[in-house]
């Protein structure tokens, strides 16, 4: 065995037939290159063996499959790369033809490792015990089946901040600012800043905006009169049942995503791929081209 071998671990995400075909392609791909070493191969949420060793873990799938590594690596975050099969794909954002045609990159080191926050969650139950959960998007309170507004309550470190009535609550990282976040009306925050936006899903007053503040505060939210079908959930994949007696405290976690980017792609870049974000980019550029 080279000590020059790019060693991956691959994550396929799921056991759905489209990924599946997917890897048996890039597994063929792989096996033809040189200069990689595939060490291990887990599907699903399987546990990562403690004695893996691995230079990047690579994730097939869509941002789903991103979010699901994070947690499948835990404290033991590796530099992560996705191969997107899914429709938008703005965290794996590799089609496989262009991660075919990077490999030649990653092996010789051609990347850089982007750190970017994650965070920490603790759902305090009414009876003292309490659950945490580590993850990348976002935290939200949602209305579920309960179909009714929602008083959610925000108090920040020791300060009592403001009560939201809404259909739900967002507490968003960066890079979960171009997700749910996004779709209930809040910030796009550049992916490297350190800090949490608290979006409102549906205020009832027009008033009511997003707030962005520091990643270095603990944030606390509870809904004093929850009504059933109220539900916490993170991350989109994980939900539990949210009770008027519980509260819900968000920090940045002490791990983070080490997320892989090619020298030709950008945060910005990838807003002008992904969701057609240009402004007045293109306008200026197709000025230009009249002239």
């Amino acid at each position: 065995m080279s000590a020059s071998l790019l060693r991956l671990l691959v994550l396929t995400g799921s056991n759905d037939e489209r990924i599946h075909s997917a890897w048996l392609s890039l597994q063929q791909i792989l096996a033809d290159h040189a200069g990689v070493e595939v060490v291990a191969v887990l599907a699903g949420d399987a546990q990562i063996p403690q004695d893996i060793t691995a230079d990047l873990a690579l994730v097939l799938g869509g941002d789903g499959s991103m979010l699901r590594g994070c947690r499948q690596l835990g404290d033991r975050q590796l530099p992560i790369l996705g191969v997107n099969l899914g429709r938008l794909g703005f965290l794996a954002d590799l089609s496989p033809q262009e991660f075919e045609a990077s490999l030649d990159s990653l092996c010789s080191g051609e990347y850089s490792i982007v750190d970017h926050m994650m965070f920490e969650c603790t759902h305090q139950f009414a009876d003292g015990s309490q659950q945490v959960n580590v993850g990348l998007n976002e935290v939200t309170i949602t209305s579920g089946g309960s179909l009714k507004m929602l008083d959610v309550s925000l108090r920040i470190d020791d300060e009592d901040v403001t009560t939201f009535s809404c259909d739900g609550l967002i507490v968003s990282t960066p890079i979960g600012s171009t997700a749910h976040n996004l779709s209930a009306g809040g910030p796009i925050l550049r992916q490297d800043l350190p800090v949490f936006a608290i979006t409102p899903i549906c205020p009832h007053a027009l008033t009511v905006r997003s707030i962005v503040d520091s990643a270095d505060r603990l944030y606390r939210l509870s809904v004093r009169e929850a009504p059933p079908g109220v539900m916490l959930v993170i991350d989109g994949q994980i939900s539990r049942p949210l009770s008027g007696a519980d509260t819900v405290c968000v920090k940045r976690a002490k791990q983070s995503l080490q997320l892989v980017r090619l020298r030709e792609h950008s945060f910005y870049g990838t807003l002008h791929r992904k969701l057609g974000w240009h402004g007045q980019l293109e306008f200026r550029e197709n000025r230009g081209q009249r002239r």
